[in-house]
């Protein structure tokens, strides 16, 4: 069993996360996405550092390397960092409605199938329910697809273009209940 730490990330970690998404990003999608795809994808995709702002981004780190990251968050924004081309709202959503959003979620290559996503999953939900929220959506990657699937989400809806330009970037956006 591996021996996995967590905690709330700061802003002072944000080049090692940024450094992880791209690594995940180059290494996991290639499964998925031709290179101009994958190229596109950054149009979507990357850190919102408003998650850590709002002390809603985990890190999972193993005798001090950054096995993972990801996020809740109780703003309207369903995916998408700072640079994205995506639009962003940041008003606050009502749990007693609304469901959270699981937000940012990457694996460092070297530890795909070690438990890293659903430690991460397990995070945000348990944040979040602990907020009050009763469900969580997200927006799946294809490469993250299984593994939310796996978590119990269902799919809502699937888009052909998560970034407003570029080659097609499909996503799947999932939820489920948090019970």
């Amino acid at each position: 069993m591996r021996d996995f730490s967590y905690r709330t990330a700061t802003e002072a970690d944000i080049p090692a996360i940024a450094d992880l998404m791209e690594r995940a990003i180059l290494s996991l999608q290639t499964a998925f996405l031709d290179p101009d795809a994958i190229a596109a994808s950054r149009l979507s995709m990357g850190l919102d550092t408003q998650l850590i702002a709002d002390r809603t981004y985990f890190l999972v780190e193993e005798a001090g390397a950054l096995a993972g990251c990801g996020g809740w968050s109780f703003r309207a924004t369903l995916y998408g960092g700072d640079t994205s081309a995506v639009a962003r709202d940041v008003r606050t959503l009502d749990p007693a409605k609304d469901p959270a959003r699981i937000r940012a979620m990457y694996t460092n290559p070297d530890f795909i199938r070690s438990g890293v996503g659903r430690l991460v999953l397990a995070l945000c939900e348990d944040a979040a329910r602990a907020a009050g929220f009763r469900r969580a959506e997200l927006m799946a990657t294809l490469a993250g697809e299984p593994l939310y699937r796996a978590c119990g989400y269902t799919e809502i809806e699937r888009v052909a273009r998560m970034a407003p330009a570029g080659p097609p970037v499909p996503g799947v956006r999932m939820g489920k209940a948090l019970g």
